[in-house]
């Protein structure tokens, strides 16, 4: 009973909708597409969240959207920026171009069950969705799918380009792409991220250098012959603590982190190798460098302190996030008219059940829709993502929809189970809607192209992207 009302009030709210908001025909016939290939957004979005594979190991979850994509008429390009699971899916041909970005990377260690208390997957798969990456790769494809339904209906010119890009959990799948060209003749580009609110992505991320620090020494016994070792894990010792004391003398905004890698095998051996993985992140590129340069200079003093050699890996490197305003209110029109995710009682006291485990406050699943402060987006960041690159080579913007109950812990097994629910999915289906619909608009609203053209310009200030990685060095693969 209680699910029939809510399916009665929902076509009540959107019966309301068309009349406050009244849709062009290209909008209605993508619309109705993204309501048609519901069931297969959901279908895709678990068996993703099946699969829940880790960086650049994705190739069950690339062959599924592949597959979809080619299914539906799109050519596929595999393997792209020498990434075996990152490919580009695209349909129709001239300009403009539209892209939108798909994720379907997991995280290790987090596999649970779609249960509100934690507990290994039945499955022994120890990977888990716990950003909701198998919703942002369904929703993305869908959308597209929903789109290109829609210039076959309406004749519409143009191209829409469906990017797989793996690895964002590491920073790298588009780090690589826009590294090798890829996004270089987009007109505009669309993303979408899960999370625990529905609004536009008027939040900056932070700029960040992902690298590791290997040091060489030399072994011996530590108690026998000490003096003929040189340690590694001195070196690694002396970085880190020399890194600690410059955190006094850093700007508050700037967040420094780090893990030991390899330390040695075993006390009595001085260790000849050692491995510390460092992030360095700050509000812009600019400041990530300069750190990262002081940072270099204390490994560098670490080596010759400790009589080691050590050789430096910039794994990636990223940009802050570059907004685009005209962009952000198309998205917030869409997403009003849509409105948040309806989700059941029962899908609200498995939410509020998650956030009792996780010693969160009981307030379920957020259906609001959140209406932005002003036009500028808010000043300060918090992660780091890919999606910074494409937003510097073009314009670009995204959005949230609620996927996992309010305030639960985000990148762990919590976040991991929700999405691996219906709740999860509903997010990921309103989510289809949103981008289809400001998609069709980018491809057929010239006005809007043009000022999100300009709003680009007016941040660029002229300077041309340039990716930070250096340009001999490929995507680093994972050992399978």
């Amino acid at each position: 009973m209680t699910r029939l009302l809510l399916i009665l009030f929902s076509l009540f709210i959107g019966g309301f909708s068309l009349h406050a908001q009244k849709l062009n025909p290209h909008q209605k016939a993508t619309l109705k597409a993204a309501q048609e290939i519901e069931p297969d957004v959901e279908r895709l979005a678990m068996e993703l969240w099946k699969h829940s594979e880790t960086a650049l190991l994705e190739y069950k979850s690339a062959d599924l959207l592949i597959k979809y994509l080619e299914d539906n008429g799109f050519k596929v390009e595999k393997g792209v920026a020498d990434m075996p699971t990152a490919f580009v899916a695209s349909y129709g041909s001239g300009s403009p171009i539209i892209g939108i970005l798909a994720e379907y990377d997991a995280l290790p260690g987090i596999g649970n069950e779609p249960v509100p208390y934690k507990t290994p997957r039945e499955d022994g798969t120890q990977g888990g969705q716990g950003c909701g990456h198998n919703l942002f790769g369904a929703a993305s494809v869908g959308g597209a799918v929903a789109i290109k339904k829609a210039m076959e209906e309406r004749k519409i010119k143009g191209t829409i380009r469906l990017y797989g890009t793996p690895a964002e959990e590491t920073v790298v799948g588009k780090v690589y792409m826009a590294k090798a060209g890829l996004f270089d003749d987009l007109d505009a580009c669309l993303d979408w991220h899960p999370g625990t609110e529905n609004a536009v992505s008027d939040r900056p991320s932070l700029a960040m250098n992902n690298f590791t620090v290997e040091f060489f020494g030399q072994s011996a016994h530590s108690a026998a012959d000490p003096w003929n070792g040189r340690s590694a894990l001195d070196a690694v010792e002396m970085m880190n603590f020399g890194v600690n004391l410059m955190r006094e003398h850093i700007q508050p905004s700037a967040r420094i982190h780090y893990v030991i890698q390899d330390g040695g095998k075993a006390p009595n051996v001085v260790p000849d190798y050692a491995k510390v993985w460092y992030y360095v992140r700050d509000l812009d590129r600019e400041s990530v460098e300069e750190y990262y340069q002081r940072i270099l200079k204390v490994a560098e003093g670490a080596a010759i302190a400790t009589r080691t050699e050590h050789k430096v890996f910039l794994i990636t490197g990223v940009h802050e996030r570059r907004f685009n305003t005209p962009m952000l209110n198309r998205i917030q029109q869409h997403l009003e008219y849509i409105g948040g995710p309806l989700f059941t009682e029962e899908e609200q006291t498995w939410g509020k059940e998650l956030q009792k485990f996780t010693g969160k406050e009981e307030k379920g699943f957020i259906s609001e829709v959140i209406t932005p402060e002003n036009q500028e987006p808010k000043r300060r960041g918090s992660g780091s993502t890919d999606v910074a690159e494409v937003s510097y080579i073009c314009p670009e913007a995204g959005f949230g929809i609620a996927t996992a109950p309010f305030g639960v812990p985000w990148h762990s097994w919590a976040t991991a189970a929700s999405h691996g629910t219906s709740a999860g999915v509903k997010g990921a289906q309103i989510a289809t809607k949103v981008m289809s619909l400001t998609g069709i608009d980018l491809l057929t609203d010239a006005e809007l192209l043009q000022a999100a053209k300009a709003d680009f310009e007016k941040r660029a200030k002229g300077k041309k992207y340039q990716s930070p990685i250096p340009g001999d060095q490929k995507a680093p693969l994972p050992k399978e």
